[in-house]
């Protein structure tokens, strides 16, 4: 399968590089014509095999650039530079209801890149391929701090950029999950951000009780993060996803203690009793369970549970009152939250109010609910945790098409940096570059 004279060659990089950067991957000294599959795998933290893989033709030089090279089929097709990585899947004979995450932020995924010959489907650990390459994928930059914080009553880590700062910083909040989910607040760090993740659902108390929390909790973590001494004080933004924005968007609007230069929303809400707990929330959505929706399958589809839109002004968040900008972040076929219904009123809402120029909205038609960082796996339905139930185990619809949800993914991030180094460095790095050109 080699060229006369010549072994075959797989390379691929950066050997180390971070999540959201591109990879490439470069088959070479084959035979011209030659059919081969390109396999990415990948072994999550919790012992589950993930893998993707496409079907190429080499070239009359003998090479398949992945980059530019058209796959002709396998768990992506077309050209697609980065489907090695957001078309993952767990293999045949895994446990059903997978969602890949990152648990440990500070170690990396291992990626192992082959090449074998012919157009492959299954199978490929009991073959051998034609040449490997493992590539790692980081969510944490070399010389990103993280730090537990546990002051004020809070459960969060904190994660700090490389250098002597001060920086902008996010206050970054998960959703209904629970939790403490690391891996993005690392990025975000990574990018030149302090990033406080926070736990806010599920905590136990000292005598391993349920713990409500109250808006206290979020302005303390607001206060803690402003106060920090590697934090601009006047430069600190919110980010939620699902639940998470409801919380930020509720913060925003009605905090004396918390006013964020700007806040980022992915597939989430403005919904919520004004002025309630977060228990007061989930009683909201507890009454309206009748319209929980199964498909096909009996997974479970929560869409309708805030449907429809209230006219009630004290069941949703004043929008008018919100005075910072806002990124809105939209999946058109979420099926787990009326994301696009929410951003509809919402731009509804502060159009009327005249504070429309606030708002930006990204839509993407064929994205899910669960839009994460770019090149993450599209996980359109996973197991899930019922806590109220005793920690009754279901599978919900998250939603989403593969393709069309990971380029969202991709097209999201890179947008949401830009949103966020226009409104919290934006300016300072204008006001710093005109100091120092005086002072020179």
């Amino acid at each position: 399968m080699a060229m006369k004279g010549a072994c075959p060659l797989l390379s691929a990089g950066p050997l180390r590089g971070m999540m959201d950067e591109s990879l490439y991957v470069e088959v070479q000294c084959v035979r011209p014509g030659l059919q081969v599959t390109v396999h990415a795998l990948v072994l999550s933290e919790d012992g589950d095999v993930w893998e993707a893989f496409g079907h190429y033709v080499s070239d009359a030089s003998g090479s398949v650039h992945v980059s530019k090279d058209v796959c002709l089929g396998g768990s992506y097709s077309g050209v697609e530079p980065m489907g090695l990585l957001w078309s993952m899947r767990p293999v045949p004979g895994s446990r059903t209801g997978l969602r890949f995450r990152k648990i440990d932020a500070c170690t990396p995924i291992e990626v192992r890149i082959s090449v074998y010959g012919g157009h492959l489907h299954e199978g490929f650990q009991e073959k051998s391929p034609l040449a490997s390459v493992v590539v790692e994928r980081w969510y944490m930059a070399p010389g990103t701090q993280r730090v537990d914080v546990r002051e004020k009553g809070l459960k969060g880590t904190l994660f700090i950029p490389p250098g002597p700062g001060p920086f902008p910083a996010i206050l970054d909040l998960w959703g209904g999950g629970g939790g403490l989910v690391e891996y993005r607040s690392a990025l975000l760090a990574s990018r030149g951000y302090v990033s406080l993740t926070l736990e806010y659902i599920g905590l136990m108390d000292a005598e391993g009780k349920p713990r409500n929390v109250g808006n206290d909790y979020f302005e303390a973590a607001f206060t803690v993060l402003k106060q920090h001494p590697q934090v601009c004080a006047e430069r600190v933004a919110m980010m939620g996803l699902s639940f998470g924005a409801s919380v930020t968007l509720g913060m925003a609007a009605y905090s004396s203690v918390i006013k964020p230069r700007c806040v980022v929303c992915i597939s989430g809400s403005h919904i919520m009793p004004v002025n309630g707990s977060l228990a007061d929330v989930f009683d909201a959505i507890k009454k309206n369970v009748m319209n929980t929706r199964y498909d096909e399958e009996q997974r479970i589809i929560w869409r309708d549970l805030l449907l429809p839109i209230p006219e009630d002004p004290l069941k949703k968040v004043d929008m008018g009152r919100i005075t910072c900008p806002v990124l809105l972040i939209v999946g058109e076929d979420d099926q787990n939250w009326p994301a696009s219904e929410s951003a509809e009123d919402i731009r509804e809402m502060m159009e009327r109010a005249e504070n429309s120029h606030l708002l930006t909205v990204l839509s993407y038609p064929g994205a899910g609910h669960l839009i994460e960082p770019p090149y993450s796996p599209h996980t359109r339905a996973s197991n899930y945790l019922l806590r109220e139930e005793h920690k009754k185990k279901v599978v919900v619809l998250w939603g989403g098409q593969t393709e069309p949800h990971c380029q969202a993914q991709e097209d999201s991030w890179h947008k949401t940096l830009a949103f966020l180094e226009h409104h919290l460095y934006g300016p300072a790095h204008v006001t710093s570059a005109v100091t120092r050109r005086e002072a020179d």
